[in-house]
């Protein structure tokens, strides 16, 4: 019986060893190979520099404090936008937690001057929290405010607004705040 045990643990051992190297090591080694010689952007994050400087992701949110700048949603990823705490708030549209989650949302929207009902993603998280986009309406809704800090027209900053909108296959047509922001900066130079 100790032969028969012995003989069939060997291969065992080995196959478990093969396996492991092979899909452990050498596949996780092709895949990255093959998506930084495809697709060497996305592979590395969708990062954004400028002056030699990374300044964010295309795939990421990241908050923007200044009033000069269009706002992201909120985020519910642990201290704001923090890609290891990614996650949704898991709080359902008839919570009372999430409306007291909104209400100063809403408040610091209408003290920044935006009427009416506000899109609901200005005032709430995406399911990861990191959502870099804003629908159109989201970013008219602030339009007038930024239009007042930089001394620009609405109509124009709503025409950048309109040229910053992205439609996909799939989806809503969205606009990428980081790459709003920075057309923005562009287009007061």
């Amino acid at each position: 019986m100790g032969k028969d045990f012995t003989s069939a643990l060997r291969p065992a051992i080995v196959m478990t060893i093969l396996f492991a190297a092979l899909l452990g090591i050498l596949y996780p080694l092709a895949m990255t190979g093959i998506g930084q010689m495809i697709f060497p952007s996305q592979a590395n994050g969708s990062l954004v520099s400028a002056n030699g400087k990374v300044i964010g992701s295309t795939v990421v949110g990241q908050a923007f404090t200044s009033d000069r700048y269009f706002q992201t949603r909120p985020s519910a990823a642990g201290k704001g936008y923090d890609g290891l705490a990614s996650s949704g708030s898991n709080l359902g549209p008839a919570s009372q937690a999430l409306v007291d989650r909104v209400k100063p949302d809403v408040a610091r929207r209408q003290a920044e001057g935006a009427t009416g009902a506000l899109p609901a993603d200005l005032v709430t998280a995406s399911g990861s929290g990191l959502d870099p986009d804003l629908s159109p309406a989201a970013a008219l809704v602030q339009a007038p405010r930024i239009a007042r800090v930089r001394a620009m027209s609405v109509d124009v900053v709503r025409g950048i607004v309109a040229r910053s909108t992205e439609t996909s296959i799939l989806g809503e047509p969205h606009v990428n705040v980081l790459g709003l922001n920075r057309t923005l900066d562009a287009a007061a130079r």
